[in-house]
């Protein structure tokens, strides 16, 4: 091999440890090449800095290249430094003269000399991983930076351009495709085609940005879910005095435009060969990094905008939430139902058992709720004669945090005139099974519990039916009273809530109790979809009576892996029973049940013009998103879910903090 600089003759040094290649991180002007035990090694004839993806490419690959000297880049003295160290390793291997006398070497020498060279060896590795940790240093400092001082750079990069007359957020940026179009357009194209004479615009954010070199860069563009790579070259860029400046504008995390033509790179990404660049929105602040993702479930919450940048799971959980409410919306669309709209505030919130917010009106300077459900007024469109209805919105309920649980949650119920809770079981059935196959393409789905066993949750119809009293009555093997509203009811219910350990608060009402009592027997032992069926009145006061068992009635609840999934009965239509269940739930209220019913005479009205036999369904949808995207807390399936307030010092919020952090 011949070296036309000092320096290079280092490059021999490959051939003598025959597994590294060591040469100066400058080239100057001319061209070397030799054989290095089977590999090409050359070295570009520009008079440039060698960048680490020419380290990567193929003249290179099977080699180590230890990088020397600095040429004019930051750093410089260090790399001097390791040059010099470098220099010793080689007199310390014997490579300057070493056996030059031409006697052999004794077996202790031999020995000696063997150790001297790993020990050389191992110093030259820890010295090359240094060298390469400062090449990287160099060419990422800006991702190295802090938070704070990433912005701050950020910001005045922004107000220079500003200055210059530049708009930073130009009005409109005019698309030919979207991602996904593009994708889909270009797919099939051959590896290392470029269509010359086809132009496209797209457009999407930053989310990997790198480079080789002063002449091509590299960017990953994302939108809405798709990806696909930016090839950016001088020589395919339509203004190449502005090549550099229009590049050093962009920073991970932008949103950006390109005019380009479609293509494939020779290792066959499908990329975008930009003419032009344009920057739309730049980002501020320094995302996190992507494949390490955002893990802080503070951030993830009330940032999620960040979520959804960086973590792609989070996008797939709510695009599988939005394909079950249009499934829900179709089903009962093709069944006849009407969707409709019914009031979120009202001067009495019925229609469930729960505590509601509180607001007030001034201009009728009263208090109104938030609505806990929106049975009453269903139930009054159908005696208005729209005999299929149903709703799709937001509840509130004024009760406790936990991962079920979030004050404003989305259900959807919906009324059937002439039908009973026998056939909504059926309905169910249909629905529920039809919904999970056609969207995970298997009646069958894993379902990991909060103890981290993971469980078969079956929807193939039909489901489980489980009678509450007579399976109570199995489990505890006690015969279970029938005078629910009596005293005796109660304090049976409190002797087997202590005879098996089960806690219950107050009120300790003979409906709390029972209620306890069920979940720890019957709840807790479902996985696959099961109706409990058959409730007492004390549990249900707006559903009908059973035809043929005393004080129960015509309900049931389905429950999937051991929680509430959906609640439907038999619609109770006469006024004069209706009432007095109203009343009985007012006798819990002044005990201290703050879910107790209040009476609600404009409904028992409404009921004295007539509501044909109906049964009501109701459906928790944010439920079924967590078992079907296979997480255990509702904020995980909420975009925006309720927070406790975060504490937030006069120092934090005027400082620009990282949006890692939580705020």
């Amino acid at each position: 091999m011949t070296a036309h600089r000092p320096e290079y003759a280092l490059a021999g040094l490959g051939l003598l440890l025959g597994s590294h290649i060591l040469i100066s991180e400058r080239i100057p002007k001319g061209l070397f090449h030799g054989r290095l035990k089977g590999e090409f090694c050359a070295v570009s004839e520009r008079n440039e800095q060698v960048s680490r993806s020419f380290f990567r490419s193929r003249i290179f690959r099977g080699k180590k290249v230890v990088v020397l000297r600095g040429g004019g880049m930051e750093g410089r003295g260090e790399r001097d430094e390791v040059s010099n160290q470098m220099d010793k390793l080689r007199v310390g291997q014997g490579l300057k003269g070493n056996a030059s006398d031409g006697k052999a070497l004794s077996k202790n020498a031999l020995k000696k000399k063997l150790k001297m060279e790993r020990a050389a060896q191992a110093k030259l590795e820890k010295l090359k991983s240094r060298q390469s940790e400062l090449l990287r240093s160099n060419l990422t400092k800006e991702e190295d930076l802090d938070p704070n001082k990433y912005r701050e750079n950020r910001i005045s990069a922004i107000e220079r351009m500003k200055r210059d007359g530049e708009d930073v957020y130009p009005h409109k940026f005019r698309t030919s495709k979207r991602l996904s179009e593009f994708i889909a357009a270009y797919s099939h194209l051959a590896n290392g085609t470029r269509l010359q004479d086809t132009m496209e615009s797209l457009a999407g954010r930053v989310t990997s940005a790198r480079s080789s070199g002063k002449n091509l860069f590299f960017y990953d563009l994302e939108s809405n879910g798709c990806k696909i790579q930016v090839m950016s070259d001088r020589g395919g860029y339509l203004n190449t005095s502005q090549f550099e400046s229009d590049h050093k504008k962009i920073s991970r995390g932008d949103i950006i435009g390109i005019h380009g033509i479609p293509g494939k790179s020779r290792r066959g990404e499908l990329s975008l060969f930009p003419s032009s660049i344009r920057l739309l929105a730049p980002c501020l602040h320094m995302l996190p990094k992507g494949w390490v993702g955002l893990k802080d479930t503070e951030t993830r919450f009330r940032q999620r905008y960040i979520d959804l940048i960086v973590n792609p799971n989070t996008r797939r959980i709510f695009q599988l939430r939005s394909k079950i409410i249009h499934y829900l919306r179709g089903f009962l669309i093709d069944r006849g139902f009407l969707e409709v709209e019914t009031p979120m505030i009202s001067p009495i919130a019925g229609g469930a058992s729960a505590r509601p917010f509180v607001t007030y009106h001034n201009d009728m300077k009263m208090d109104l709720y938030l609505r806990v459900a929106p049975e009453l007024y269903l139930k009054q469109l159908v005696i208005g004669g729209l005999d299929r209805v149903f709703e799709i919105g937001r509840n509130f309920r004024n009760e406790g945090l936990d991962p079920t649980h979030n004050p404003e949650f989305t259900s959807c119920e919906f009324y059937q005139a002439y039908a009973d809770y026998n056939d909504l079981m059926e309905t169910t059935e249909v629905l529920l099974s039809g919904m999970v196959y056609n969207i995970t393409g298997t009646y069958r789905i894993p379902y990991q519990t909060q103890e981290g066993k993971v469980v078969t949750v079956d929807f193939t119809p039909p489901f489980r039916r489980i009678p509450m009293i007579p399976s109570l009555e199995s489990f505890t093997g006690v015969k279970f009273p029938t005078d629910w509203d009596s005293d005796n009811a109660r304090i049976e219910m409190e002797r087997l809530c202590r005879r098996f350990n089960i806690s219950c608060g107050e009120p300790r009402t003979a409906a709390r109790l029972l209620d306890k009592l069920v979940g720890h027997f019957l709840e807790s032992n479902i996985t696959s979809p099961a109706f409990i069926t058959d409730h007492p009145t004390i549990l249900s006061p707006l559903a009908k009576h059973h035809r043929f068992l005393v004080n129960i009635t015509e309900r049931f609840e389905l429950f999937i892996a051991g929680k509430e999934f959906a609640n439907a009965y038999t619609e109770l239509n006469d006024p004069d029973q209706q009432r007095s269940r109203f009343l009985a739930q007012q006798k819990d209220a002044k005990e201290g049940d703050e879910e107790a019913q209040p009476v609600d005479e404009s409904f028992c009205v409404a009921l004295e013009f007539g509501l044909p036999p109906t049964a009501g369904w109701g459906l928790g949808v944010d439920r079924l998103v967590m078992l079907l995207a296979n997480e255990h807390t509702i904020r995980e399936v909420l975009l925006f879910p309720a927070m406790r307030p975060a504490a937030v010092t006069v120092e934090q919020s005027q400082d620009a903090d990282s949006p890692c952090s939580p705020s």
